[in-house]
């Protein structure tokens, strides 16, 4: 997408050209990440995996199959864009658009588990578990590859985050460190089932809370108070 017709990326342009005049320390940093790029998705495929690269996987390899993810499914970097304008829009403390691209792990995680969950389609299992084990290693958010997540959404400071396999997240929804999406059993005969909890559009999670249970589902623009016990489906509109 080109840049004039990519307001996301047009904007975290504009504020990262302003901020290395500002910041003069940061300016080599600010053009690497984000100004030496033509593309959102060329600077997320970089900067993602600067921080996912290990020895077993070097960062280019990593780069290379964060790239071959954005190219062939498209829905990932507008998914991308949809977290951002959302942590933008419904976080006090985030002033500028590349301020979650650069800074915030909550979405660097969410993005990473994006790629997690298209290796997953393909049937690429192993470097899915890869990405899922570098990414709470990194980030501190424990995400399976083959949950289902919408857009829109925002982890917020992401640290203790666990969402289980089967879970399903729809667009719009905001969690808070601590949050569990998890099963109400372990036994393997179960595996095949739908074992962790659906959220639905608009939902609000606070910290600390735990929703267990395949046939949970937080009905549409609820609210989930923190330290919240939840093994039962919770009524669209609700308070918890």
């Amino acid at each position: 997408m080109h840049p004039v017709h990519d307001p996301i990326w047009s904007a975290i342009l504009a504020e990262t050209r302003q901020e290395a005049q500002r910041e003069p320390a940061l300016a080599s940093f600010l053009h690497a990440t984000i100004l030496n790029h033509a593309t959102f998705e060329a600077a997320l495929s970089f900067h993602l995996a600067n921080k996912l690269g290990s020895a077993a996987l070097s960062s280019l390899l990593v780069r290379e199959l964060i790239e071959q993810a954005l190219r062939q499914d498209a829905s990932i970097g507008n998914a991308a864009r949809a977290d951002i304008q959302a942590v933008f829009e419904r976080d006090s403390a985030c002033e500028a658009y590349s301020l979650p691209f650069l800074y915030f792990k909550g979405f660097h995680a969410l993005q990473a588990y994006r790629v997690a969950h298209w290796l997953w389609k393909q049937g690429r299992k192993s470097l899915a578990y890869y990405f899922q084990s570098h990414i709470s290693l990194s980030f501190g958010v424990d995400i399976h590859p083959a949950a289902r997540l919408g857009k829109g959404l925002m982890l917020d400071h992401g640290t203790g985050i666990v969402i289980g396999g089967t879970s399903v997240i729809a667009d719009n929804v905001k969690i808070y460190q601590g949050v569990t999406l998890g099963a109400l059993s372990v036994d393997k005969s179960l595996a095949s089932t739908k074992r962790h909890p659906t959220i639905e559009e608009g939902v609000v999670i606070y910290a600390g809370a735990t929703i267990l249970g395949g046939e949970t589902t937080i009905g549409r623009n609820s609210v989930i108070g923190g330290n919240t016990w939840i093994v039962e489906s919770v009524e669209p509109y609700s308070v918890v």
